[in-house]
Order: C-alpha cells, then sequence, then structure tokens
C-alpha cells in the first residue's frame, strides 16, 4: 500500500487527512446547486447573501495560514470545525424557519469561516511536510478531494437531501459530513503537527508578537510583489466558479434545465474537473508550474468560460451543455500548480505566502457573486461572462511576469 500511495503521489503520512478533507467538505456543498435559488424564490437577494458569505470566506482564508503557525494546524482546523458547527446549526435551525433575512446573513457568515479554517489549514500542512519535487502533486490530491467533496458528491448528496428531505433537514445533515471528516482528520490522521515550521513559532510568544506574525500574512504582500501577484491570479482562478453558482442556476432555467438537471449538470463536470486536478498536479512538475498555469488554467478558461455560458444558445441540448461545462471544469484545475508556485516565490514565511493564496481563494467566493450583484443588471449576465473572460486574460499576464525564467518553475 505504501508503494502504491508513493507511486501515485499521495502523501501516505496524511492519507487520513485527505480522507477527512473530502467528507467535510461533503457537507459544505449540500446547499451549493440549490440555495441561491431557493433564497430568491423566498423574495430575499441571494447575490448579497453570497457576497457577504465570501467577505468572511476570504477572511478567514488569509487568517488561515498564519494563524496555523502561530496556534498549530489541528487547533486551527478545530476552530473551523466549530465555526461551522455554530454557523450551520443557526443557519438551518434560525435563519431557514423564521426567513429572517438579518439572520441568514449573519449565520451564513459565521458559516463561512468553516471550511477555510479546516480544509486550507491542511494545505499549510502539507506545505511543509511534502517534499518540493512532490508539492504539486500534492496540492493536486489536496485539490482533488476539496473539488470532490464540494462540488461533485456535495452537488450530487444536496439535491438528493432537499429533495425527499426538505431544505433544514437537509443542511442539517450536513453537521453529520463535517463531523466525521474533522474526526478523520485530526484524530485518525497521526501525521504529527509539532515542530511543523522550519522558521519556528515561540509557543511562549506574547499577544503582540503573535499579531505581529497575523499581519505578516498582509506585510509578505508588500514586501514580495510577487506574491501579491499570485494572490490576484488566485482570485481570478475560481471567480467564475463562484459566479456561475448565483447566476448560473436562473439563468439555465429560461432554457428549460431543471433544478435536478443543474445539480447533475455541475456534479459531473467537477467529478472530471476532480480528475485534472491530479493530471495538471503532475504536469506542472513535468512542465513547469507558470507555463502550466498560463496556457491551461488562464488562456483555457478564458475561452471555455465563454463556451459553457453561450452552450444553450448554441444548441440547447443537455449533453452539449455539459460537454462545454467539462472543458471549463477541466481548464479549472490547469491552476492547481499555482499552490506550489506561489509558496517557493519566497525562502522563509511560506505559511505568510499560503495565507495570500488562502485570501485570493476565500475573495474569490466574494468577487464572483460581487460581479453577478454589480453587473447583472447593467450588462446582463453576458456581460458577467464577457468579464470573467477578460480576467482570466489578465491573470496569464501576471502569471508570466511572476514565473521563474518566464517559463517553468
Amino acid at each position: 500500500m505504501t508503494a502504491f500511495l508513493d507511486k501515485i503521489g499521495l502523501p501516505r503520512t496524511l492519507t487520513w487527512g485527505f480522507l477527512g478533507v473530502m467528507i467535510f467538505m461533503i457537507g459544505d456543498g449540500v446547499e451549493l446547486t440549490w440555495l441561491s435559488k431557493y433564497i430568491d424564490a423566498q423574495g430575499f437577494n441571494s447575490a448579497l447573501l453570497f457576497s457577504v458569505y465570501g467577505i468572511v470566506v476570504a477572511l478567514a482564508s488569509w487568517m488561515s495560514g498564519v494563524i496555523a503557525e502561530t496556534f498549530g494546524v489541528k487547533r486551527t482546523m478545530f476552530f473551523g470545525y466549530l465555526a461551522y458547527l455554530i454557523g450551520m446549526s443557526s443557519f438551518a435551525g434560525i435563519g431557514m424557519t423564521s426567513m429572517n433575512y438579518p439572520t441568514l446573513l449573519i449565520t451564513y457568515a459565521i458559516k463561512g469561516m468553516g471550511y477555510p479554517l479546516f480544509a486550507y489549514t491542511f494545505m499549510v500542512w502539507i506545505t511543509y511536510r511534502v517534499e518540493k519535487s512532490r508539492l504539486s502533486s500534492a496540492q493536486g490530491w489536496f485539490w482533488f478531494v476539496f473539488t470532490g467533496g464540494l462540488n461533485v458528491l456535495g452537488a450530487y448528496y444536496g439535491v438528493f437531501a432537499m429533495q425527499h428531505f426538505g431544505p433544514v433537514p437537509a443542511l442539517f445533515t450536513a453537521l453529520i459530513f463535517t463531523s466525521v471528516g474533522t474526526l478523520l482528520a485530526l484524530w485518525i490522521n497521526k501525521c504529527d503537527d509539532t515542530n511543523l515550521f522550519a522558521a519556528g513559532v515561540d509557543e511562549k510568544a506574547s499577544g503582540a508578537s503573535k499579531f505581529k506574525e497575523l499581519l505578516n500574512g498582509l506585510a509578505i504582500m508588500k514586501r514580495e510583489p510577487k506574491v501579491l501577484m499570485g494572490g490576484i491570479v488566485r482570485i481570478i482562478n475560481t471567480s467564475s466558479q463562484f459566479a456561475f453558482v448565483v447566476f448560473m442556476p436562473l439563468y439555465m432555467k429560461d432554457y428549460g434545465v431543471d433544478d435536478f438537471a443543474w445539480a447533475s449538470i455541475w456534479g459531473s463536470i467537477f467529478m472530471i474537473n476532480i480528475v485534472f486536478n491530479l493530471v495538471f498536479g503532475i504536469v506542472g512538475d513535468r512542465i513547469g508550474w507558470g507555463r502550466t498555469v498560463i496556457w491551461f488554467g488562464s488562456i483555457g478558461c478564458a475561452v471555455t468560460v465563454l463556451l459553457f455560458f453561450y452552450a444553450p444558445v448554441i444548441y440547447n441540448n443537455y449533453w452539449f451543455i455539459m460537454l462545454c461545462g467539462t472543458a471549463w471544469s477541466i481548464m479549472l484545475a490547469g491552476f492547481v500548480p499555482l499552490s506550489a508556485l506561489v509558496p517557493s516565490l519566497v525562502e522563509k514565511d511560506k505559511g505568510a505566502a499560503v495565507s495570500v493564496l488562502n485570501l485570493g481563494a476565500g475573495l474569490s467566493t466574494f468577487i464572483g457573486p460581487l460581479l453577478v450583484a454589480l453587473l447583472a443588471g447593467p450588462i446582463g449576465y453576458e456581460g458577467v461572462a464577457w468579464t470573467l473572460s477578460v480576467l482570466y486574460l489578465l491573470s496569464a499576464v501576471m502569471t508570466y511576469f511572476i514565473s521563474p525564467a518566464k517559463t517553468a518553475r
């Protein structure tokens, strides 16, 4: 078994942690394909709900890497679980039952602290435990389990739970998955998280020094402009994904694609995406991290985000729409080596560099819905799609300038 894990590039010391992250993300993805449509049907603004959620996700994502270096990865991941537990139980038990919009906003925001502190902190663990020559492959496995849980298994289970249990019970079942995932990642997983950081974190450090360490996650962006640019590329990376979550169910409805059909399309295309997360992790180690991000991630997404949007206009057929969506999801995986590229730009403070990436990932959950909220009215969903395409081309230019030797690594 050890030889097999080594052969496929999965770090054997963290195997149970990877499984735990996947199961946790299944819980986080329960409402992914239907909540925006459900909230809009109640007369509320789902784009605003997801934008507020995205702000909190962004802050928690930024904090995750540096908090992990200060307090330890297991503690930080457990804090994430507690935030999710409190937020989701309150959102489902109070917000959804009373349908009070301010309560929905507040409780969903609290829930937004959960998965970044849990999953993105695990990424920090990977960064310090896996040797550089296999880091891109290991990050590919991270995005395999992250996306597989959130966008594939979570999406399929979510629509099933919604139809058979109803919205509130479906949301409560998410707590089962996150609890099991936490158990696997933090207790069944035996990989040691002590003495994790080569730079060393003084556990007896004062509160002031810990706060200074936290601010290092911002300071590094001024000190290392390439890390800042990498963070911006990470924002653009999944901005289309979180924009699509808000408006595509409504857009596709106009072409006769119902909730179940949309959930099956979304789940199926991300089933392919998780495979290519592994593929592009390996490709990045072979042909160069920057080159992979530029040609497959940035330019590939610039083309396919439009292809996916116009699919029902070109040929309103379920399988054709899925084919175009699959092409987009494959190119989305082309950004995987960015998780190896950005930390490699600095010799120390790699946790701070990872926190910038995590901030970018979190901000994409805010920027995507915000683009919809700001642009859907003036220029329509079509204008949103074109804006996303232009942003991807911009990310290609930025990646070129942050890639060492402008080519590979």
